[in-house]
Formats: C-alpha cells, sequence, structure tokens
C-alpha cells in the first residue's frame, strides 16, 4: 500500500464542481469511481483545491492510498482506460505517506481567459468569457499589479471555512494579450478565497471597461471604502467557463 499523487485535467463544462455531491456528477465522484474499478479500498480521494460549477482544470492534484504491483506510467493509463473524456489523469506518483495535497501547497495558480467580441463566438465561448464593450489593456497592466502582495481580499471572496481569515498573499497577477482580441489573466498566491479569482477578473473587466476607478480597488484592499458610496466596486463575478485551475507548487 502507498499514497499517490495525480495531476488530474478536466474540462468542467459538465460537472457539478470537483467536490464530490450526492445524486451529482463531479470530478472527485468520477475519479473515485475508477479507482473502485482498481480495487481502491479507500474511503476518500483527497484533493489539492475545490473548482466551482463550470471551472477547468490541467493541474488539480489528487491523493489516495492505493495496493498498486506496477509502474506509476501503467497507473496512469489503467485510470485514463477508464475515466469519462472529459478527465485525464497527466501525471501518477509515489508520495510520502503523510503527503497532504492541500495542506502542503505553498500557492495555486489559476489562468482566467477572456475575449473582446460583440457578436457570439461559439467555438471560443466553451473556454472564454465573451466580453463587450471591449477592454482597454493599458488599463489591465495598471491594475492588475495592485493585488501583489499580502491583503485582506474580503471585498474579493468568501473565506473557505466559517470565521477563516480572509487574508492572502499573492505572489503573481498579470494579463497578456493573445491575439488581437484575447486576454488571459494569470494569478497565483498562497491560497485564494471562495470566488476570488473570478471576483478579482471582473472587477478589473470593469475597471478596464471605464464603469469604475482603480482607486476603488485600492481602499477596498485597504478595507477603506465608504459604505454606500456610489464608487463602490460593481457586484458579480466572471463566468466560471473561462477560468482553468493550473497548478499547485510544493515544498
Amino acid at each position: 500500500m502507498a499514497r499517490y499523487q495525480l495531476t488530474l485535467a478536466y474540462d468542467g463544462t459538465d460537472f457539478f464542481g470537483s467536490q464530490r455531491q450526492a445524486q451529482r456528477r463531479t470530478v472527485q465522484g468520477e475519479l473515485e469511481k475508477t479507482l473502485c474499478k482498481l480495487r481502491w479500498t479507500g474511503r476518500s480521494v483527497i484533493l489539492s483545491g475545490r473548482t466551482d460549477t463550470g471551472v477547468h482544470a490541467i493541474g488539480q492534484v489528487a491523493a489516495f492510498d492505493l495496493d498498486w504491483s506496477h509502474s506509476d506510467e501503467e497507473l496512469v493509463r489503467a485510470l485514463n482506460a477508464v475515466l469519462p473524456t472529459d478527465m485525464a489523469v497527466r501525471e501518477a506518483r509515489i508520495v510520502h505517506e503523510k503527503f497532504h495535497p492541500r495542506f502542503d501547497a505553498t500557492s495555486r495558480r489559476y489562468r482566467y481567459k477572456l475575449f473582446c467580441q460583440p457578436l457570439r463566438d461559439p467555438l471560443r465561448e466553451r473556454f472564454h468569457w465573451r466580453v463587450w464593450p471591449e477592454v482597454d489593456g493599458a488599463t489591465f497592466a495598471r491594475t492588475a499589479p495592485l493585488f501583489l502582495g499580502t491583503h485582506d481580499f474580503s471585498a474579493f471572496g468568501s473565506p473557505t471555512t466559517p470565521k477563516g481569515s480572509t487574508v492572502r498573499t499573492v505572489l503573481k497577477a498579470e494579463w497578456t494579450q493573445a491575439g488581437n482580441d484575447e486576454w488571459h489573466f494569470e494569478v497565483q498566491a498562497d491560497a485564494f478565497l471562495y470566488r476570488m479569482v473570478r471576483r478579482l477578473v471582473f472587477v478589473q473587466v470593469a475597471v478596464a471597461q471605464g464603469k469604475v476607478s482603480r482607486e476603488m480597488i485600492s481602499l477596498a484592499l485597504a478595507r477603506q471604502v465608504p459604505a454606500g458610496a456610489r464608487s463602490e466596486l460593481p457586484a458579480g463575478l466572471a463566468p466560471a467557463h473561462g477560468l482553468t485551475f493550473v497548478e499547485v507548487a510544493y515544498a
């Protein structure tokens, strides 16, 4: 018996998130059903983080104990032969017996994709948010660095546990242009609040469309926004389907 670490990729469109739910199709549920066919006897797979309905991944990490007498590569092939086509194991390896994919992580990285067009683009909209009016790229470049460092992000998400801290440290926050009308937001932090990345993107798009000032972000991070102020940050989240869980880093 050994503890295994898997790196998972999935198209989140048809999943009700990553965490197991009764009577609903989830990433954890599909992985556990597949492991049972390999004579796994555990009670629950451990995931590095929770993704919402519709969110994708190329670097979700899972851990479990398994009695497997073949190579890591053969485990990857055996799992992928049974997993549904919108899921895949990218890598498997043996780790120390107390490895925990969530608590041992030092940072997580997400990528959000959007494009600016007034008309629908069915081929892109499965994995991108279509935004209109268009955004100003220079404003994106000036806005993202505001999030770097350690701040109270309570204006941008909810704690992941009851009475949990809303302070997080952002290590990377950067927009890059991909083609004439497409933008990618890359963000890395020690941890994230619930729906934090989608909130960060939504607010930055509002700023880049001229709907709210950059200064309001600074005030929100400093928790100095006057209650009921007309220039408060707009309410809302970027759609889930533009978000991908990219990577988990470990010491």
